[in-house]
């Protein structure tokens, strides 16, 4: 019987190194990727049977690429594997699509039973914070991070992730693969829905919203 296939995706070579010394017994390593783009570029590629990902990756987040996945291939399983114990963020990737959300210090112990649960239909979320994500997640709260994602279009939240980032017009334009004009002008528009003047501003408001890291 065939090994079910897993796509890894972080930023940092170390981590891709350890995750796959661990799925390798029991999973088959169908690729990585470095970035959320190359993740939903690799996907499509590969058709894995299941996703690891990060969240805090350049060019496109972790949460940005699940939502991106789930929309085009609804059936897509992924696994957040992060940092951060935080309820608000886990809450946000169940919401987002995610069918497990666990810890990279736990990864060790927590990651293959995450894999065959998800892999079975079953949501998995680590179970330092589980109680109280299963309760925000009755009560129905939506995350604020997943209300600003309702508020911006999916190109809007690029837009701001990579002019956070520092990215020029001119390189948003190539890597999103618009005009340098257009580019300028969803820049332009995120201003005024959000009620931002600089770009100084619109990088503090992707900070605090989790759209990137500190």
């Amino acid at each position: 019987m065939s090994k079910p296939k897993v796509l890894l995706a972080d930023d940092h070579a170390m981590v891709i190194a350890g995750l796959s010394r661990l799925i390798e017994p029991e999973f088959e390593l169908a690729g990585t990727a470095e970035n959320g783009r190359e993740l939903l570029e690799r996907f499509e590629e590969l058709r894995p049977d299941i996703v690891v990902a990060d969240i805090s990756m350049p060019l496109l987040n972790g949460l940005e690429a699940v939502r991106q996945l789930k929309t085009s291939n609804s059936d897509a399983k992924v696994v957040i594997l992060t940092m951060h114990a935080d309820v608000s963020l886990a809450t946000e990737a169940i919401q987002a699509g995610a069918s497990g959300y666990l810890l990279k210090q736990s990864a060790a112990e927590e990651l293959t039973t995450a894999l065959r649960e998800v892999l079975r239909g079953r949501a998995y979320i680590t179970p330092v914070i589980a109680k109280e994500v299963l309760e925000v997640l009755r009560q129905g709260i939506v995350a604020s991070t997943e209300r600003l994602a309702i508020k911006l279009t999916p190109r809007e939240r690029e837009v701001l992730q990579l002019v956070a980032e520092g990215k020029s017009a001119k390189e948003i334009a190539t890597l999103l693969e618009i005009s340098t004009r257009t580019a300028e002008f969803h820049k332009y528009n995120l201003q005024g829905k959000l009620g931002l003047k600089t770009t100084a501003e619109l990088t503090q408001y992707a900070v605090r919203h989790g759209i990137v890291g500190n």
